[in-house]
This record gives structure tokens, sequence and C-alpha cells, in this order.
């Protein structure tokens, strides 16, 4: 007897694609209003009178829910109730911060410096306890319609969004903020707004595929337990991959967001695009500089992650040759106008999250082939190290740019060796209390570094605020970033402690993701 297979939503390719758009928007729009300040600090100073420290306490704070537990509370929330309704308490709150933030550039708590701060930076607050659960919601709803299909491929668009929003964030911001930097906050907010009512729509989808599978896979089967939290911390191997995860990062994402600001007061690039530097797309440059992140987005994905999916090899190498003769002349068409963006501090600085864009796969696809984690992890740390080395004490332009490209390489190659070792040193029932616990310890590193690199340098160059807001003179970066080598030398160090533990505890870092580890998990 032959039993009829019933389709349901996920089944259709489509439906599962309009799915990703939907969900991974709100990473895109997450990730802008994270990072887009950092094409602002100039105009900030400018136009409401804030200094490093006070831009950097700003951006530091986003992270102080976090560092006290939200994200946990998150996941119990996530665990005890679902994606459904963790999706519209903490995405409610990031639209709530982002509307905090746009009244409060705007001036309407107040026009007087501190008064705007004040408000923003509880604007920031009530963003950043909705932002990484937001991305936890995401993952997990990628997985439910992709699991079975094109999972690896929908995960790294679903990356891709949010480096792309990232990105844009960066170097459209400034764009954007004329005549008045609220002008930029206002759109940051709306494009929040924005992507939450596309979850709402998502819902419906989600509700409807629950009936036709009769179950409820939006409530996940196991609660946090803190005694979870206790084995993991007492785990050698996860406990280095933890405080890797604190060095790395705050060393990447604090530094990203001050590059433009370097790069313009150490280097002179510029901080408005002029003349031929614009793209005009109906009769809007906005519209226009957006669609070349765009079109770097779309090449991004054609080359590193749709040609996995071409099983014959010949077909594979004649549609990689087809789009990189494509990409060339996109970039011959644009080559004028990018000469222009790589001396604008804001768009040179874009380049780095739209790097990973690339580079993740293709490491990541690595990692699976090869194996080497652990030792890729002690690569990209020294690749960290000689970005700030060259970009903090030199003061050579194109040692500035092999800088720049060094950060985007290891800001790719990490996270892709770092990511799937948590999955093989934890086990699958603990992964949530394990991301959980490390996001957490994360916030605590981005938000002191945040705050920290505003206020040293407000401190290294205490002489000459004056004069630099006269536009006499320019910020010294030299001390406040060469600070951030000290977190690449942290992380190798941790490292070689994480290739030592894993030798004596055995799971396998060093192996492909196919192969068996000589031990289990700890239990």
């Amino acid at each position: 007897m032959t039993e009829t297979i019933k389709k349901t939503m996920k089944d259709s390719a489509a439906m599962r694609w309009l799915v990703l758009i939907l969900i991974s928007s709100l990473l895109f729009s997450t990730y802008w209003f994270q990072d887009f300040y950092g094409g602002l600090k100039g105009l900030m100073e400018i136009e409401y009178g804030f200094n490093s420290e006070q831009f950097g306490r700003m951006i530091g704070l986003t992270t102080i829910a976090n560092m006290f537990g939200m994200i946990i509370v998150g996941g119990i929330i996530l665990d005890k109730w679902g994606v459904r309704v963790a999706g519209l308490l903490f995405g409610g709150m990031a639209v709530l911060g982002g509307v905090i933030s746009a009244l409060a550039s705007s001036g309407f708590f107040g026009t007087e410096s501190s008064t705007m701060l004040n408000w923003m930076i509880v604007g920031r607050i009530f963003f950043g306890s909705g932002l990484e659960v937001v991305c936890v919601v995401v993952n997990r709803t990628v997985v439910k319609w992709f699991k079975g299909y094109e999972l690896a491929l929908a995960m790294a668009i679903s990356m891709g969004f949010g480096r792309l929003g990232s990105a844009m964030g960066i170097a459209l911001s400034g764009d954007i903020a004329v005549p008045h930097v609220s002008a930029a906050v206002v759109l940051a907010a709306t494009i929040i707004g924005i992507t939450v009512l596309f979850f709402v729509i998502y819902l419906f989808l989600d509700i409807k595929l629950d009936r036709q599978l009769k179950s409820d896979d939006d409530v996940a089967a196991d609660d946090f337990k803190f005694s979870d939290l206790i084995k993991l911390i007492s785990n050698k191997s996860f406990l280095y991959i933890a405080l890797l995860c604190v060095s790395f990062y705050a060393a990447v994402f604090p530094f990203i967001a001050y590059a433009p600001d370097l790069l313009i007061n150490k280097f002179q690039f510029t901080r408005e695009l002029i003349g031929e530097g614009n793209i005009m797309l109906f009769g809007s440059t906005t519209l226009g500089n957006a669609s070349v992140y765009v079109m770097f987005f779309v090449f991004a994905i054609l080359f590193a992650v749709v040609p996995g999916k071409i099983a014959n090899k010949l077909q594979r190498k004649a549609f990689l040759a087809i789009v990189f003769v494509v990409f060339i002349a996109y970039i011959y068409g644009i080559h004028t106008q990018l000469q222009l963006w790589f001396q604008n501090g804001a768009k040179t600085a874009s380049l780095i999250p739209v790097g990973t864009i690339l580079f993740t796969p293709i490491f990541g696809n690595f990692v699976d082939k090869k194996g080497k984690a652990a030792s890729l992890m002690i690569l990209g740390s020294l690749l960290l190290i000689f970005a700030h080395v060259s970009l903090s004490i030199f003061n050579n332009v194109y040692l500035a740019y092999m800088g720049l490209l060094s950060l985007g390489v290891a800001f790719s190659l990490v996270p892709a060796a770092m990511w799937p070792s948590v999955a093989k040193i934890v086990d699958e029932k603990r992964l949530g209390t394990a991301f959980a616990s490390m996001f957490t310890i994360q916030n605590w590193g981005l938000g002191l570094f945040f705050w920290g690199i505003g206020a040293l340098l407000d401190y290294v160059n205490r002489g000459d605020i004056e004069a630099i807001r006269a536009g006499e003179a320019y910020y010294d970066y030299t001390i406040p970033i060469f600070i951030l080598v000290i977190c690449g030398v942290i992380s190798i160090f941790l490292s070689f402690l994480l290739k030592k533990a894993d030798r004596n505890q055995g799971y396998g870092l060093e192996l492909p993701s196919s192969a068996v580890a000589p031990c289990n998990r700890e239990e």
C-alpha cells in the first residue's frame, strides 16, 4: 500500500525563499542600526557637540542589558514560548529603541547636548536589549524552514543580509545625514519598523505551516538550565573558545565603529563624497550608492555560495567564469566612482563587512572539508594583530589598505572556524545555553571597548580637542587602536590553549566536519 506524502508550505522553494527574505530583513535592519553611527562620529561632534568619550559611551551602552543577562532571559523566553513571542517582544524592543533614538536626535526631548545624549543612550539600550535575541530568532527560523533543503545556502545568505546592513549603514549614513544627523537616525529606525512588519507577515505563514505539520514546532523541547551553564564553564575547551570570542570580537566591532573617523583623521580620507564619486539611480545619489552594495552582495553570493549547489564540475567552472566576467564588467563600469570611494572614510571602512559575505562561506567550506579550526583561529588572530599594527603605528596609506584587507579576512576566517567548533565541543541540547553565555560574555568585551576607545581617544588628544573641533587639527588614533593589538595577542594565546585542550579532550577541532572525533562531548 502506497502512502501519499502530504506537501507542506516549506516543500515549496518559492515559499521557503519568501520566508528567508522576510526573516533576514530583520538582520539587515538591526545590523544597519547597530553600525550606522560609525559613519556619523565627526558629524555628531559638529552638530551635537559630542566628544569621543560620549560617542563611545552611547555605542558601548548598547550592550549594557546583555552584559547582565538579557540574552539569557531572551533564551528562556525563546525556549518557553517560541520564536513568535520572542520575535515580537524583542523585535518590538528594537523598534522602541529606534524610535527613542530618532526622537532624541531630532531634539524632541530637548536640544541640550547632555539631554540628547542621555535619551539617545536610552534608545540604544532598548535596541541592544532586542538585538541579540532577534538574531537567534532568525537563525532558529531559517533552520525550521530549510532543514533538509538548502540550509547551508540559506544560512549564508541570511548572514549576508546582516553584513549588507552593516556595510550600507556605515557607508550611507553620512550621505543621508545632510543637512542634519537626525535624518540618518530616523531612516535607520524606520527600516527596523518596516522589517518588524515583515516579521508579522511571516507569522501568518508560520502558523499555517504548524497547522499543516499538526505540531507546534515553534516551542523548543528543552528549557534553559543553570546547571548546564555550570557544566559548560567547567569545560576547558568551552571556556577557552568563549574567551576567544570576547577577545576577537572586541578587536573587530569597536574598530569598525571608529574606522571611518580613523581614516579621515589619520590618513586624511574624505568625509563626504563629491562630484563623480556619487552614483545616480532614479535621480537619487543615496539609491545609486546603495545599489553598489546590493550588487556586491549579489556577486558575493554568486561567487561563494551558489557554486556549492552545482554538482557538475564543468558546469560549476563555467558558471564561475561567467560570473567573473560580468563582475569585471560591472567594476569597470563604476571604476571612476570606486577610485573616489577608496579615498572616503565611510565607504572604505564599509567594505570590511561586505568582504565577509564573500570570504566566510569559503572558509566555512574549508573547515568542513579540511578541518584545522583551531589552527585557523591562530592565523586569524595573527592577521588581526597585523591589521591593528599597520593602522595604528604606521602612516602609510597602502599599508592601511593591507591592514583593512587583513581585518576583513580575519573577520571571516575566525567566525567560520569558531562557531562550528562550538557545535563539536557542546552537546546539541546545550547549544542554546552555550551561545547565550558566549554572547553575554562577548557583550562585556564589546561594551568596554566601544566606550574605552572613545574615552582613551579624548584623553590622548586632551590638549587638542578645541583645535580638532575647529578643523585645525586631527585626532591621534595611534594608542587607542594599538590597544586592540593586545586583543589579538590574547586571541593567539587562547587559540593555542584551545588547540592543546582539544588534543587532551578529543573533540576533533582539527578534523573535517564529517570525521568522527576520538571521544564524545562531556556530559
